[in-house]
């Protein structure tokens, strides 16, 4: 079964529910309505006993680019309870086990959200991303926390600062990745890996994850909730200005005089 909604399509089988991102001519950037039918997916998944897993994919050639920059202009999530910051708690305090299949770019949210995903594979085509200083503005989704815990400091502060691409190999040497596949075979491999799970006791699912996140979970939402703050003001300041104009008019931002 699938949503009516041609943006985010979600399938349900055997005890997995698959959110698929579905509008690979937009290069699955995100808009605010596909933020909320994500969190909406995922608050069912919680309340339905059918569902032991979900899984996160997107395109072959492409994962997400992020937030669509349009939408995000005329939809500016200056509140907490803007559709993605909603999304990002919802994302973040999931019980069940989630697996993420990722082909192709993953651009800003589209590799935050990895850090909250307990299994990752990657096609070697991934290309791994977080440019919000690019942008003008900053981390979101406990990136802030999450990223020196698993990457370690100094390529974490790489990855935020420069904001540049990192591709497969390196996200698997640094274990935001748990394996490399053939992009044709990534959906393939993570459906297999959630379907494991799904056979396994739901309780211990469960409890093994509490268990696992327990001592940055108060942390973690607090961090996201001073990010969305700071997200929200840095939107309005002249750099992010620049950066986005500049996104629109296709050139390089200037911050020189800023």
């Amino acid at each position: 079964m699938s949503t009516p909604a041609q943006d985010i399509l979600v399938h349900h089988e055997q005890g997995v529910t698959t959110i698929t991102f579905n509008r690979v001519t937009k290069k699955n950037s995100f808009t605010a309505s596909m933020y909320t039918q994500m969190a909406d997916a995922l608050d069912n998944a919680k309340a339905d006993a059918a569902t032991r897993v979900v899984v996160f994919q997107g395109d072959v050639a492409i994962f997400s680019a992020g937030n669509d920059i349009s939408d995000f202009l005329h939809n500016p999530p200056t509140t907490q309870n803007a559709p993605v910051f909603r999304f990002l708690r919802v994302l973040a305090t999931f019980p069940k086990p989630m697996l993420a299949a990722v082909c192709g770019p993953a651009v800003g949210v589209g590799t935050t959200m990895l850090f909250h995903c307990d299994l990752v594979y990657a096609g070697d085509n991934a290309a791994f991303s977080m440019p919000f200083v690019n942008l003008g503005v900053c981390p979101e989704a406990g990136s802030s926390l999450l990223a020196p815990q698993m990457l370690g400091y100094h390529r974490a502060a790489e990855a935020l600062l420069l904001g540049e691409p990192f591709m497969a190999e390196a996200a698997l040497e640094v274990g935001l990745v748990n394996r490399v596949v053939p992009p044709t075979e990534c959906n393939m491999v993570t459906q297999m890996q959630a379907k494991k799970l799904a056979a396994k006791s739901l309780a211990s699912l469960m409890e093994t994850k509490r268990l696992l996140k327990k001592t940055t979970a108060d942390e973690l939402l607090a961090r996201i909730d001073e990010e969305a703050a700071s997200f929200g003001r840095m939107l309005g300041e002249p750099a992010a200005k620049e950066a986005f104009t500049a996104f629109m008019e296709k050139r390089a931002p200037d911050f020189s005089k800023l």
